[in-house]
């Protein structure tokens, strides 16, 4: 069962950047709005360890402190730990940078110059499996996936067939929506929207909303 994350205490968070201050005055801002930081971590070298030692809901890791390190961090946690969502921060938001950290797992991009305001939202939405971007950068991201979504792929020996609905709501999350912004467009409940999301994820065995919309784009579904 999805759990809702509606109240911030229930989300836990690491915090990995090499910089003391910005380190502590991010932990600092989301445990003031309720969020439980569980860890702060100066080494993208240990995040790995760290988070599959405190199980947190989300990391929120910065990328320039060692780009290699820090991607290789996101794959494994992307990998080991289903339960954990990755959001990237960066002081640049290169072509590179975004579709590494994208490709590697994160679930979430956003550049250091974003507001205080602006962290807390995308930290909240990515425990709850939002796929998140600087307004900007969804743009760069999803034209890659248009890219790889023409490259051929092997055929899967089925297509799992989803309702009229799921693949309405598909359609929804491949433009950016929100599962409430959804659910307000089709006048469902949330929690209906976020189990159409889920069964849809279970039925074409992929593991989260990033991977939606390349499969939306790859089939069809958006423009």
């Amino acid at each position: 069962m999805s759990a809702t994350y509606d109240d911030p205490s229930s989300i836990t968070v690491v915090v990995v950047d090499d910089h003391p201050i910005w380190r502590e005055g991010v932990a600092r801002d989301l445990s003031a709005q309720g969020f439980v930081v569980v860890a702060t971590v100066a080494d993208s070298a240990f995040t790995a360890r760290i988070a599959a030692a405190t199980q947190p809901r989300v990391v929120v890791i910065d990328l320039d402190l060692d780009e290699l390190s820090a991607v290789e961090a996101v794959r494994t946690i992307a990998n080991t730990m289903p339960d954990t969502r990755v959001l990237v921060l960066s002081e640049r938001a290169g072509h590179r940078d975004v579709l590494d950290a994208v490709k590697a797992g994160a679930a979430g991009y956003l550049v250091k110059t974003a507001s205080a305001d602006e962290l807390v939202d995308a930290v909240r939405r990515t425990a709850v499996g939002d796929a998140v971007f600087t307004a900007g950068l969804a743009d760069l991201v999803l034209g890659e996936y248009q890219r790889l979504a023409a490259e051929p792929e092997p055929e899967a020996a089925s297509v799992p067939r989803l309702t009229t609905r799921e693949t309405e709501v598909l359609r929804l999350v491949a433009t950016g929506l929100t599962a409430r912004q959804i659910a307000a467009k089709l006048t469902l409940s949330p929690r209906t929207v976020e189990n159409h999301i889920q069964s849809t994820l279970r039925k074409l065995h992929l593991h989260n909303r990033v991977e939606l919309v390349r499969y939306a784009i790859s089939q069809g579904l958006t423009e």
